[in-house]
């Protein structure tokens, strides 16, 4: 008899801690999963610890209560090797998350230690047939067959007539095989031979090669190359034995590094959330038997179970998408860190924009500063600002294209160059309103306004998923008169279909990427020059490589200006250098900015691709009013359905951290409104934690989570060095 240590399933503080359950048997191992008794049902649980005992009664004696047993054992082997457990309780000390919910964020849904996983697919098979016996007699059409099922070594059994297949298998002259299928297509690409790398280029690979396990910022303007050094840096670590890991920050950008891979490599996996259950189940166990040398996916491809690391690229190292905003909310980079330390690894951070973080320890010598300053082909487009306020530029034909955006892409669009259009902003308006009482449509669950998607006839909220169908009448006045706030890229396309009615468009957005291979499709289509002009959000507007792009625009260039975070002006930045930087990769190119705040910094410093001069000044600022990277921060977020109970209870937490960081350089800010003020019907308040030394907050922290693992009404989610703050 064994008395076998469980994780429960459910990501809760209150329960984060095995149960003991016992077990008669052999078969079960230290991080395989199980189904357990829990609370009047079955539930998942994860194995911890596994000890044998004499007598199971006199165990029960010792616990002082009855020990149930495990009902059924789910794997034959560990669903996480070694490393990675012990880099989730690494993470759970850091992010102060339950432990489960870490194993759960680590592995496909097909092996998460959740019920769920249990209806997701398992292992597909194809059928094959091969020989058995050549001494069999066979009619001259059945030897035909036999004989290609011969030289073939191994067929599929579908290649040929189902009838003969049938009949040579009742003669016993072959025989069926199963093989594992890869569930994932992957095109037949014909391999190229690696380029010659610039001077720059050389020197960037040779300084990485030199120390291969250490932390380096390549910071390259657009169309450098840095892409170039990924693939060689790559082949150099596979000749040494060793494996990488690449990962990017969208969907979209996956698909074309992907390609570029594929083009010199074999060996290579795919972990991306828009593959389906069953080909992420397949690719994570093709790395997890060790079969494969790189793996290329988004964020959470950094838990990607390859073994002998050798280097962890991050491209667009700056991306807000390698931080989840979602308990538990781990940063990929961190992650990276602390694979760095038991691989003994190097990580290679590319961007033409690095984070403030990234590059002020870049100066600070903590990582190592590499450059590439020239574009490979082509040169820097020039770049014009355009105020939407100057009544010159607005006139009846267009209020979302000025004039001048309007005379330019004609000028592209007649040489039979393409044009990028960027508006960041999805669906086709932000806001929805009765014409006669002015009732806004709202959220349910936020109560923000719903975003109208005129192509599907829906409400939705962009926050909590919640939508509606368009109404007919409205709910306050009964009018049918209503009016539409503000544009989205739906519309956007609507008016460039209306001012440009001969030119092929294609759209690119999280609607249009919800459908399987549609990213990639238009990608295509565009790159092949398919279409004139490619208009999305800013999933077009980081790495793509387009020889025939002339022209970018973007329609609303602040946007992000508006919102209430610190970060407001570098994401802006970011975003608009990336966007300038899809054109002129192969000839002249020119982008426009079109913006009611034309004087703003960092539209300024991203006209000119002067990312020197926009750290610069967002130092100072960021220094003035103690941000990173002079500091670094934690949010307290405190959820509840009811908001007097939460009131109450941030008065509480409010006490408790003044007298707590008052010996300590720690500054609570708060408790202070979300911009989001009610999530999924719960509302929400924060504080904000600013301190130069983690160990400053962690016992208190930990503190503060033992108070809340007794309270009920209330939920505290603690956000260790978010990217948003509002």
């Amino acid at each position: 008899m064994k008395l076998v240590e469980v994780l429960i399933e459910y990501p809760s503080m209150q329960i984060d801690r095995p149960f003991s359950y016992a077990y008669d048997g052999d078969d079960i191992q230290i991080g395989v999963r199980v189904l357990v008794p829990f609370n009047k049902q079955e539930v998942v649980g994860y194995v911890l610890a596994i000890k044998d005992i004499i007598s199971l009664e006199n165990e029960s004696v010792l616990q002082g209560r009855e020990i149930k047993s495990i009902t059924k054992v789910l794997d034959e082997e560990p669903i996480l090797n070694e490393e990675l457990m012990k880099l989730a309780s690494e993470l759970k000390e850091y992010y102060f998350a339950p432990l489960i919910s870490i194993y759960q964020t680590m592995l496909p849904p097909s092996l998460k230690p959740k019920s769920s996983s249990l209806s997701k697919p398992k292992i597909a098979y194809e059928t094959y047939v091969k020989v058995k016996d050549e001494n069999i007699l066979l009619t001259k059409k059945q030897e035909e067959v036999f004989l290609k099922i011969k030289e073939s070594k191994e067929s599929l059994k579908n290649l040929y007539s189902a009838n003969i297949i049938k009949t040579l298998l009742d003669k016993g002259a072959i025989v069926e095989v199963k093989k594992e299928k890869r569930r994932l297509k992957t095109e037949n690409i014909e391999k190229k031979e690696e380029n010659t790398l610039s001077d720059e280029q050389q020197d960037v690979l040779t300084k990485i090669l030199e120390n291969p396990r250490d932390i380096y910022l390549l910071e390259g303007v657009t169309g450098s190359g840095k892409t170039e050094v990924y693939l060689q840096l790559t082949k150099k670590m596979i000749e040494m034995g060793k494996k990488v890991l690449i990962l990017v920050p969208e969907i979209s950008l996956s698909y074309q590094m992907i390609h570029q891979f594929e083009e010199r490599f074999s060996s290579i996996a795919i972990l991306h959330s828009s593959l389906t259950p069953g080909e992420k189940y397949d690719e994570y166990r093709l790395i997890a038997r060790g079969e494969i040398d790189i793996v290329i996916g988004a964020r959470s491809a950094i838990f990607a179970p390859l073994d002998n690391i050798g280097m962890i690229i991050i491209d667009e190292e700056h991306s807000e998408t390698y931080k989840q905003e979602s308990p538990p909310y781990y940063h990929a980079l961190t992650v990276a860190k602390m694979r760095m330390k038991y691989h003994s690894c190097g990580i290679l951070l590319g961007s033409a924009t690095p984070s403030l973080e990234s590059r002020s320890r870049a100066y600070k010598g903590v990582y190592h500063l590499l450059t590439l300053n020239n574009r490979i082909t082509g040169h820097l487009p020039t770049c014009q600002i355009v105020s939407l306020s100057d009544y010159k530029e607005i006139d009846k034909e267009s209020i979302l294209f000025s004039k001048t955006a309007r005379k330019a892409i004609q000028e592209t669009l007649d040489k039979h160059e393409q044009v990028m259009i960027l508006l960041n902003r999805r669906g086709f308006a932000p806001s929805f309103s009765c014409r006669k009482c002015g009732h806004i449509f709202r959220c349910k669950e936020c109560h923000l306004p719903l975003t109208l998607h005129k192509d599907v006839h829906r409400l939705k909220c962009h926050h909590c998923g919640y939508e509606e169908d368009e109404p007919d009448i409205c709910p306050s006045c009964s009018s049918t008169y209503f009016r539409i706030n503000g544009y989205g890229s739906e519309r956007a396309e609507e008016e460039v279909k209306k001012l440009f009615p001969s030119a092929k468009i294609l759209r690119l957005d999280s609607d249009v990427s919800s459908k399987k291979g549609q990213t990639k499709s238009i990608l295509k289509q565009f790159k092949n020059q398919e279409a004139d002009i490619l208009l999305g959000t800013q999933m077009i507007a980081k790495g793509h490589d387009f020889k025939n792009v002339t022209l970018a625009i973007v329609l609303l260039a602040d946007i992000g200006l508006n919102l209430p975070s610190f970060r407001a002006a570098e994401r802006t930045f970011s975003l608009l250098t990336q966007t300038i930087g899809r054109a002129g990769r192969s000839k002249n190119g020119l982008a426009i900015l079109q913006t009611y705040n034309p004087t703003h910094y960092a539209l300024k410093y991203a006209s000119k691709q002067d990312y020197e001069g926009f750290y610069n000044y967002e130092m100072k600022i960021r220094k003035m009013n103690m941000y990173p990277p002079f500091c670094y921060c934690t949010i307290l977020t405190l959820s509840s359905a009811n908001e007097e109970l939460l009131d109450e209870m941030t008065l509480k937490i409010k006490a408790f951290l003044n007298a707590s960081f008052e010996d300590k350089a720690v500054e609570v800010i708060g408790p202070s409104e979300y911009y989001i003020r009610i999530l999924n019907r719960h509302y929400r308040k924060k504080f904000l934690l600013k301190y130069k030394s983690f160990e400053d907050i962690k016992d208190v922290l930990l503190k503060l989570q033992d108070i809340f693992k007794s309270q009920r009404g209330v939920q505290c989610f603690i956000n260790v060095d978010p990217y948003e703050d509002y």
